[in-house]
C-alpha cells in the first residue's frame, strides 16, 4: 500500500476580543472571550479523531486568569502551542524591530508561564510579516515561521472586510497588509528557508489551492457551505486532490468560529459563516478533517517544520520586502 503524504492542522486561537479590535468594535479592551465554550469542544472533537494539531495561542489571553484554565488544557491534551503575538495586531509589522522583540518575548513569557511550553514557532494575526519579524524570530531561537498565505485573493478580502466596518481612515491605512497584498499570490505553496543576515528559517505557507492559489482554509470552505454544502465538500476534495498531485505539503489552517455559529457567539455577526449553527459547523469540519485524514498523515506544525528541514533540497528564499515598504 502507497504511504500517505504528511500534512499539517493548525488553529489560530483568535479570542471574541481580537476579532473586534481588528473589526474596530467598541468594548474589545475588556478582553470578552469565548475560550472556556471553544476550547473544550475543540479537544473533544479533536480527541475524537486522534489528532494532535498546533494553536498559535494569543499572549494577552494566556496573561488573564480567567483562561488560564483553558489555554493550559491545549498543552496537557500533548498539542503543540505556537505564538501569534502579545496583541494581535495585524499591523504588528510597522513597529521597529525592538519593539516586534518586546511583544514576541511578551508573548513567550505569558504562554509558557500557562501551558509550560516554550513556543518555537509563529504566525503573524492577519498573515502579516517582514523582514524585521523574520530577524527577531531567528534570534530569539523559532524553529519554523508559518505566516505567509500564497492567495491573490488578499485585497477582496480585505475590501468585503473593510465594507462591515466603520474604521476611520487612519485606522484602515494600519490595517493596509492584512490579508496580503495581490503579489502574495506568487509566494511558494511548498516549505522553503527564509535567507537573511543571520540565517535561515523554515516556512511552512498556509496552503491554498494548488495551481489556482484560492484558500482551502476551513474558514472559507464554509463560507461556500452557506450556498451549497455539496459544493464546500467537493471545493475541499478538489484541493486535497490537487496537493497530492503535485506533491504539495498541505498545511491547513482552523479558527475558532470554525467551531462556533451565531448562536454561541451573537455580536460577531459580521464575520463570514456566522449565520451557520456551531452544530452546523462541528458536522461539515468533521466531515473535511476525516477526509483530510484519510489521505494524509497529519501531524503537528513541528513536526511537519522538522521534515521540510531535513529535505536536502529545500529552497532559500530571500525577502524583498520591509515594514516601510508594507506601509506605503
Amino acid at each position: 500500500m502507497k504511504t500517505k503524504p504528511f500534512a499539517s492542522l493548525s488553529l489560530d486561537l483568535d479570542n471574541k476580543w481580537s476579532y473586534m479590535k481588528t473589526h474596530g468594535d467598541a468594548g474589545w479592551e475588556s478582553f470578552p472571550s469565548y475560550l472556556d465554550v471553544v476550547v473544550p469542544r475543540v479537544l473533544k472533537f479533536l480527541a475524537e479523531r486522534e489528532l494532535k494539531i498546533t494553536f498559535f495561542i494569543v499572549g494577552q489571553d494566556a496573561a488573564l486568569e480567567k483562561n488560564r484554565e483553558s489555554l493550559a488544557q491545549l498543552s496537557a491534551a500533548g498539542h503543540e502551542i505556537g505564538n501569534h503575538s502579545f496583541h494581535h495586531e495585524p499591523w504588528m509589522h510597522l513597529n521597529s524591530e525592538t519593539e516586534i522583540e518586546a511583544e514576541l518575548a511578551q508573548a513567550e513569557e505569558a504562554i509558557e508561564r500557562v501551558t509550560g511550553r516554550r513556543p518555537v514557532g509563529f504566525r503573524g494575526p492577519g498573515f502579516i510579516f517582514s523582514q524585521e519579524i523574520l530577524r527577531v524570530l531567528l534570534k530569539r531561537g523559532y524553529e519554523y515561521d508559518a505566516s505567509t498565505f500564497p492567495t491573490y485573493l488578499g485585497p477582496l478580502a480585505r475590501a468585503y472586510y473593510f465594507m462591515t466596518t466603520k474604521l476611520e481612515e487612519e485606522e484602515k491605512r494600519k490595517r493596509k497588509a492584512l490579508f496580503g497584498k495581490l503579489r502574495d499570490g506568487l509566494q511558494p505553496l511548498k516549505p522553503y528557508r527564509w535567507q537573511v543576515e543571520s540565517g535561515t528559517l523554515v516556512e511552512i505557507p498556509v496552503t491554498t489551492m494548488p495551481v489556482f492559489k484560492v484558500p482551502v482554509h476551513v474558514s472559507y470552505v464554509l463560507y461556500l457551505s452557506r450556498y451549497s454544502r455539496s459544493l464546500a465538500r467537493s471545493y475541499f476534495k478538489t484541493a486535497l486532490r490537487l496537493c497530492r498531485m503535485t506533491g504539495t505539503e498541505l498545511s491547513l489552517l482552523l479558527h475558532p468560529l470554525d467551531f462556533l455559529g451565531g448562536d454561541d457567539v451573537e455580536d460577531l455577526a459580521f464575520f463570514p459563516g456566522m449565520n451557520i449553527s456551531g452544530q452546523e459547523k462541528l458536522a461539515l469540519v468533521g466531515e473535511l478533517l476525516d477526509e483530510m485524514k484519510k489521505h494524509f498523515n497529519v501531524l503537528t506544525m513541528r513536526e511537519h517544520a522538522q521534515r521540510a528541514s531535513s529535505a536536502p533540497d529545500l529552497p532559500l528564499v530571500a525577502p524583498s520586502f520591509n515594514a516601510r515598504e508594507q506601509q506605503i
